[in-house]
């Protein structure tokens, strides 16, 4: 069902985020994210040559890719940032190699945050790394389930009560394990 018809409006702005997962030929995985901000109208840059970013050019270019393992552990990182307002903003790339030896788990936000919030990294890059984690998640999830082989007296799946579709009373859960759901199978 689409959105409700908006008032008139005028479009001021537009950030694209995509991520992307490639399963590399040696069996490890690569999630790349790419960020993308465009104005609909020119503006003024002081860390521009021209003094201004033009209607439709990238304020914000970036990516970063980590390299995981099927257990989401990183092994590598790294980032660029071909466009960004103010040219000094790139010297932070660096510091996103902080990103290897961590593992995509609960409390990776938290952790991330830490490591690159405030002048310790890029917001922008930042927050790439959710939607990053959330993409390595989706990329890895079929091999990583067909290995699990999940069956009574498996541990529970810690996706169970990670959103509403995956709560323990979904029709999901009951289906395919209905013995970590709270009311049993239909």
């Amino acid at each position: 069902m689409p959105l409700s018809p908006p008032v008139e409006r005028v479009q001021q702005h537009t950030r694209t985020v995509t991520c992307k997962g490639y399963l590399r030929q040696d069996g490890l995985w690569d999630i790349e994210g790419h960020l993308v901000d465009v104005k609909d109208h020119d503006i003024k840059s002081h860390g521009r040559a021209s003094g201004e970013i033009p209607a439709g050019e990238a304020i914000h270019d970036m990516m970063i890719r980590i390299t995981i393992d099927l257990e989401l552990n990183i092994l590598a990182a790294e980032a660029s940032m071909d466009s960004t307002p103010y040219h000094h903003c790139k010297e932070i790339s660096e510091a996103y190699k902080k990103l290897v030896g961590l593992q995509i788990k609960p409390g990776f936000t938290k952790i991330t945050k830490d490591l690159f919030g405030a002048t310790n990294g890029c917001t922008h890059l930042l927050e790439m790394l959710g939607p990053l984690a959330t993409a390595a998640y989706q990329a890895t999830y079929h091999v990583r389930i067909d290995e699990k082989e999940w069956e009574p007296g498996n541990p529970r799946p810690a996706i169970i009560n990670t959103c509403h579709g995956w709560r323990e009373d979904s029709p999901v859960i009951r289906k395919n394990w209905p013995h970590f759901s709270d009311i049993g199978a239909d």
